[in-house]
């Protein structure tokens, strides 16, 4: 299914989580379909039950759908890998090792694929072993942020999700990460601890580096803790926010 017009001419876009697909129907429209509804793998015990429930989340939004693992948890990779082949939707959440299978079940290159990777606590170098076996590991696998893209690319994954920012925590790290994805023609994904109060500082970081597309992350702080629900309010004031960032 080709890409929805809104989300191919605007350089940013949303990615937040909806609790129901009239939930999904209201942030698509308040968001001005700059967004991606994000219903995530982990709610679903089957394939099956999840293919059934997020095809109407698809429907709802023009095909907005981006499939999580649910808190970047990695032992969920297959699940996404399985059901973004059947969906194709327009956006997939991976970890570094779930890239070439999604890719391959896809079977296009259309749908955006990010890649998970680390901050490290040091400039200029990431974590990629986010996979289920390599998270565990004794030692993370530490490269250049150059590196991580290049493999990501040979795997045909199109973005960086750099997780868990932790808010303004790594800040700098990430600084350089967005140079890097400009300088490489490479998607970008801030993920972890954004809210109303950080996103403007983060994506103005991203845009100032000139990455070509921005999906910043705005998951649980914009959620209403009583319904479960997105809260529309929030979507508008943080398309205000990207509209100003483009100005």
């Amino acid at each position: 299914m080709k890409l929805s017009p809104n989300y191919l001419k605007s350089c940013l876009c949303l990615n937040v989580l909806a609790n129901s697909p009239k939930n999904a129907a209201e942030i698509y429209e308040a968001a001005e379909g700059h967004v991606l509804v994000g219903v995530l793998s982990k709610n679903y015990e089957t394939d099956d039950a999840a293919i059934e429930d997020m095809k109407k989340y698809a429907e709802v939004t023009k095909n907005a759908l981006s499939i999580g693992l649910g808190a970047g948890d990695p032992k969920q990779s297959a699940m996404v890998a399985r059901l973004s082949g059947i969906l194709k939707p327009q956006h997939a959440n991976q970890v570094f090792t779930g890239i070439g299978a999604t890719r391959a079940l896809l079977r296009e290159d259309e749908t955006v694929v990010n890649c998970l990777v680390n901050p490290t606590g040091k400039l200029g170098l990431v974590n990629i072993a986010t996979g289920p076996l390599s998270s565990k590991a004794a030692e993370p696998a530490e490269v250049t942020i150059e590196t991580a893209i290049a493999l990501i690319k040979d795997m045909g994954g199109s973005s960086i999700k750099f997780f868990n920012m932790h808010g303004l925590v790594h800040l700098e790290e990430f600084r350089v990460v967005a140079q890097a994805c400009a300088a490489e023609d490479f998607y970008l994904e801030p993920t972890g601890g954004i809210d109303l109060d950080n996103f403007e500082i983060i994506l103005q970081t991203a845009v100032d580096a000139g990455v070509k597309k921005i999906i910043p992350h705005v998951y649980s702080s914009i959620v209403d803790k009583t319904t479960g629900d997105t809260k529309i309010e929030a979507i508008r004031t943080l398309l205000a926010l990207m509209k100003k960032a483009l100005e």
